[in-house]
């Protein structure tokens, strides 16, 4: 049987417009910004004085990300499948260089990065990584010339990346 949302009459409009924001629970925020700030070059444009967090813009929002320091004492994300985030994308730009770019200053840190993985999607050319936290995110550029419309993009194999 298939599940169907029940859409009150007088609210069609009211849907999501774009996603706004994430936050990150993080264990030590000068260690993260160090990453996010850092190494992805993603700018800090707030650092409240009242509580140990830090928020970054890269588009037209507010904020992108806000990091908020829980401490070291808090639970680790668990491995393996799981419910929950799998993981966020950013665009790192429009090339396989500025890709290649990236994945030089993300071995440069070994510290507070690790590189899990490469990927070529047809439609992105990805790297997959985990942050000092072990929250993984992507990085990613569009291949040029994909028809995004085309029903079968997302159906295309994912296949090695060799940068």
């Amino acid at each position: 049987t298939p599940i169907t949302a029940t859409i009150p009459a007088g609210t069609e409009a009211a849907r999501v417009q774009e996603l706004g924001h994430i936050v990150l629970y993080v264990s030590n925020l000068e260690r993260s910004v160090a990453f996010y700030n850092g190494v992805l070059g993603w700018p800090v444009r707030m650092r409240p004085n009242r509580f140990p967090a830090a928020g970054f813009r890269a588009g037209n929002t507010h904020h992108d990300l806000l990091l908020i320091e829980v401490g070291p004492e808090a639970a680790p994300l668990p491995a393996g499948r799981r419910l929950g985030m799998y993981h966020f994308g950013v665009k790192v730009g429009n090339s396989d260089d500025e890709l290649r770019a990236m994945l030089a200053r993300l071995e440069a840190n070994p510290e507070l990065v690790t590189v899990v993985g490469q990927s070529d999607h047809g439609m992105t050319h990805s790297l997959y990584v985990h942050d000092p936290d072990g929250n993984e995110v992507e990085l990613y550029i569009d291949v040029p010339g994909v028809d995004w419309d085309d029903p079968e993009i997302l159906a295309t194999p994912t296949q090695p990346l060799n940068l």
